[in-house]
């Protein structure tokens, strides 16, 4: 299924990436490293699942990869959030924005891909 065309989500989710690389280096020098890595760890993996999804084996094998891509969403937007209602914790709200997006975007494609023939 792999389509070397420009594509938003694998360009969104690549520079979503670099931002939480960036980010999660800011946490790490203010002694924040648990939750850093944790960052660290869902918020490069989406990315790597989109990218794993555009060489899929099938339309279903697809899906299944962007819903793990979906679920790792889930969770960045979970530590993005605690970080913003804790206190004494840096947060970039830009994140939360290009998170938001990414759900979005992730979402509308696995939705079409259910419903396309």
């Amino acid at each position: 299924m792999r389509n070397d065309k420009p594509n938003i989500i694998v360009e969104l989710t690549f520079k979503f990436a670099l931002n939480i690389i960036s980010f999660t280096d800011i946490l790490l020098k203010k002694g924040k490293s648990v939750i850093a890595n944790q960052l660290l760890k869902s918020g490069t993996s989406i990315g790597a699942n989109v990218r794993e999804a555009q060489n899929a084996e099938s339309k279903a094998d697809f899906i299944h990869k962007m819903k793990i891509a979906a679920k790792e969403v889930d969770e960045t937007q979970y530590w993005l959030e605690l970080l913003k209602q804790s206190k004494g914790y840096p947060i970039d709200d830009e994140l939360l924005v290009q998170i938001l997006s990414i759900q979005k975007v992730i979402s509308k494609i696995i939705s079409t891909s259910k419903n396309s023939k």
